[in-house]
């Protein structure tokens, strides 16, 4: 068996090096991708917020028109109307709230998967440098 020549020993620490930094780059680049998609969906999920808001004003609109109306009119048919509008309005109101909400958790903008590639470098570093 021929033992590698200890000449070549500073080669092969700058291409380990090189290596490294190529993947280092490489993990970053995934790194700012990953974050990029994060920041997309939370942008999703504050569009959710505003447009729960702008119904959740629009529900209080209809709901203070239907109090207006049920007091004006001795029947209930057009204020039970609007309250029932207005009700249905604040409902999907409430519901992209909850949306959004879920869009904006600090789970939900982890890079994970470059998590788990980094954690993933750094086993196969170790297990090359214990061999």
């Amino acid at each position: 068996m021929s033992h590698p020549d200890p000449r070549q020993a500073p080669n092969l620490l700058v291409d380990a090096l090189r290596n490294f930094s190529n993947l280092m780059q490489t993990e970053l680049h995934l790194a700012k991708a990953e974050v990029a998609t994060n920041l997309s969906r939370a942008g999703v999920g504050i569009a959710f917020f505003a447009i729960a808001g702008i119904l959740a004003l629009t529900a209080l609109n209809v709901l203070a028109g239907a109090f207006v109306a049920y007091l004006a009119t001795t029947g209930l048919s057009a204020g039970t109307a609007a309250l029932i509008v207005g009700g249905l309005t604040l409902l999907i109101a409430v519901i992209l709230v909850f949306a959004g909400k879920s869009r904006l958790t600090a789970s939900a903008l982890q890079p994970t998967r470059t998590m788990s590639n980094l954690q993933r470098d750094v086993t196969a570093v170790q297990g090359a440098t214990n061999v």
